[in-house]
């Protein structure tokens, strides 16, 4: 396994080796042992697999009590995938991270507790898996506005067919971070 420093220090871009021949690949995405030789100690008790269409903007979630740290990858199609630190505390509050992670680069991104999570759909269809730390816990669920130019992320709107992503009803809502409830 590859760890990939990124711009905010506790997230990182993750590449496992893959062995591949005329046959196909295989690749070992979970070695709890292999993790923890990198300093990843992690204790995964949910898994997740959401499948969208090309254009769907998923984001920024995270969960205000019971903090998810999130392992995701896509295995079919390909998503601009984003961090966001939301520790009032950190150096980085209001940062954030971007990378294409795909069924061909087979990639995956470590999204610690405390930062918020989004994604965008760049192929006509994605399916995205993701182990958590924690369980989902709806009541805790929170959200920043996907275009809160406080954040300025840089999603590539420019390949899909309408500009335009398709959010959820929270996701239309979600607070900017300015007025947003968010970590210590």
């Amino acid at each position: 396994m590859k760890i990939i420093e990124t711009n905010l220090p506790e997230v990182l871009l993750l590449e496992p080796k893959v062995f591949g021949d005329a046959r196909g690949f295989f690749l070992e995405s979970w070695n709890k042992q292999t993790f923890a030789d990198l300093g990843l100690n992690l204790d995964f008790v949910q898994d997740n697999h959401s499948r969208s269409a090309q254009g769907v903007l998923r984001g920024i979630h995270y969960q205000l009590n019971q903090p998810q740290g999130k392992l995701v990858r896509v295995v079919s199609g390909a998503v601009f995938d984003v961090a966001v630190d939301l520790r009032k505390s950190s150096p980085n509050f209001g940062r954030w991270v971007g990378y294409e992670l795909s069924a061909d680069n087979h990639r995956m991104l470590w999204v610690p507790p405390g930062f918020g999570h989004g994604f965008l759909v760049l192929s006509e269809a994605a399916d995205f898996l993701y182990k958590t730390t924690e369980l989902y816990a709806p009541q805790w669920e929170r959200g920043v506005r996907w275009n809160d130019p406080d954040i300025g992320i840089q999603w590539p709107l420019q390949g899909l067919p309408t500009g335009e992503p398709q959010l959820s009803g929270k996701d239309q809502v979600a607070a900017l971070l300015k007025d947003a409830e968010v970590y210590a």
